[in-house]
């Protein structure tokens, strides 16, 4: 299998990933959103609340703050030596909250959040939790453990993963009549019409809908192909600001072998029986 990078930054990873097939893609997309694990705040001890809110929807909103995660320092609740519903500090991180409108209302964001690890902080300061009105007070101490998304979506690490087919376009070789219909349809303007004839503005924009094939005129006898190449893909990771990308896709790789060797011991026992 050969990657190439099209696009890399903090939040997006976008590859081309050639000799591979669709099991292997579509595996690696679902453990990125279901088994990668990631931080997020658990559970939620209120100390003093005087908003409008209730406390399950203060605690709700605070579980779906991304949190920067450091999954090589910490152990899941479930493989940690403590074995503890209460958690210690190899596998729980503790966040407290004390924001308080004193001269009128106020919005409180998660910029104000205080990590006893300031490895594991809110990604974003702007995400607003709760306003204030004046002389109301919200008080709490939250704790925030690794989890992973097929339990619930705030430990999902990724926005959004996903693949398609590499595009292969075939354009006509001649002139034809009203040869402008197929690029004008074409909602991603993978299509150029000049002098009357198409060219390929885009490739990797295609998403082969397959509307420019029908608006030509010639019907069935288009010229204009819309095909994929085979074993060759599009991946693109989006994280939510937990892991960087290319760690999720890393992490998803490592998980995919280890449920690999763990099906192969399997088989190997039952043949033994």
């Amino acid at each position: 299998m050969k990657m190439e990078i099209l696009e890399k930054n903090d939040i997006n990873l976008r590859l081309i990933v050639r000799d591979a097939d669709v099991p292997l893609m579509n595996a690696l997309r679902r453990l990125a959103l279901a088994e990668v694990p990631c931080m997020a705040i658990e559970e939620v001890v209120m100390i003093e609340n005087s908003s409008v809110l209730q406390d399950e929807i203060i605690a709700h909103r605070l579980g779906l703050i991304p949190l920067r995660t450091d999954i090589d320092t910490y152990n899941p609740p479930e493989a940690c030596e403590c074995q503890s519903e209460f958690g210690c500090p190899k596998c729980r991180v503790t966040l407290t909250l004390d924001a308080e409108a004193k001269d009128g209302t106020r919005t409180v964001y998660s910029g104000e959040i205080v990590s006893e690890n300031p490895e594991v902080l809110p990604v974003s300061d702007k995400v607003p939790i709760i306003k204030l009105a004046k002389n109301q007070k919200l008080k709490l101490e939250a704790y925030a453990r690794l989890g992973r998304g097929k339990v619930h979506a705030k430990w999902q690490p990724v926005s959004q993963c996903t693949y398609k087919y590499y595009p292969k376009i075939t354009t006509p070789s001649e002139l034809c009549e009203d040869c402008s219909k197929c690029a004008d349809i074409c909602p991603k303007k993978v299509l150029s019409a000049k002098d009357g004839k198409i060219d390929v503005r885009d490739l990797l924009g295609c998403t082969m809908c397959m509307d420019c094939v029908e608006a030509c005129p010639k019907g069935k006898a288009s010229p204009l192909k819309i095909e994929w190449e085979k074993n060759q893909f599009i991946i693109n990771v989006e994280s939510t600001g937990a892991l960087p990308p290319e760690r999720v896709l890393k992490e998803a790789t490592k998980l995919l072998g280890k449920q690999l060797n763990e099906f192969e011991e399997q088989i190997k026992a039952e043949q033994q029986q």
